[in-house]
């Protein structure tokens, strides 16, 4: 049996974990099969196995669920994260900026992009839905598609002018739709 796990958010995203009188609370540990238990005041938070848990992935997934709410993502959107094909994936700002803060704030507005443009040009063209919260860009998706947006994001984090980054998209969002034809075509 898989054993606790504790993990952290932060304080001001506590209340959507919970939701409105414990609802999204209780629908994670319902379809998880795992017992969450929050501390309000610091974002602590351990989730245990119910003895009902018969997927020894539950444990795994529930975490990733809190994370991707801790993150910024709505509960409809982490809850996409109990569906085998999703992951869940992390790109720490510092880790390309540092610590300056107007560096910080300059590289999360190119990432969003003027009323939210890049950020949604990334999400239509690969599928994945996409949070810019904190230090943290985070991104839920199917592997393949995760990895063209994380390799988009790091192209702006790099420097690189948007209209490359949306044409590397545009290739990439063809050749998704070419496998896709492909393996439809074979299995007809």
């Amino acid at each position: 049996m898989p054993n606790t796990e504790y993990l952290k958010i932060p304080r001001e995203r506590v209340g959507v974990v919970i939701g409105k009188e414990g609802s999204v609370k209780q629908k994670i540990e319902n379809v998880t099969n795992t017992q969450i238990i929050i501390e309000s005041e610091t974002g602590s938070i351990s989730i245990s196995p119910t003895p009902e848990m018969d997927d020894p992935l539950s444990i795994w997934k529930a975490r990733n669920i809190v994370r991707a709410i801790g993150r910024g993502f709505s509960p409809e959107k982490a809850l996409k994260l109990l569906d085998d094909d999703y992951i869940f994936d992390i790109i720490r700002l510092p880790d390309f900026v540092g610590k300056s803060k107007k560096a910080m704030k300059r590289q999360k507005g190119r990432i969003i992009g003027k009323e939210g443009r890049t950020r949604a040009i990334i999400k239509e063209m690969t599928d994945t839905d996409v949070s810019v919260y904190g230090k943290t860009v985070s991104l839920i998706g199917d592997i393949e598609k995760i990895m063209v947006a994380k390799e988009a994001i790091e192209m702006i984090l790099e420097g690189i002018r948007h209209k490359t980054v949306y044409s590397f998209l545009e290739k990439k969002r063809h050749e998704f739709k070419l496998k896709e034809f492909q393996k439809t075509v074979s299995q007809e």
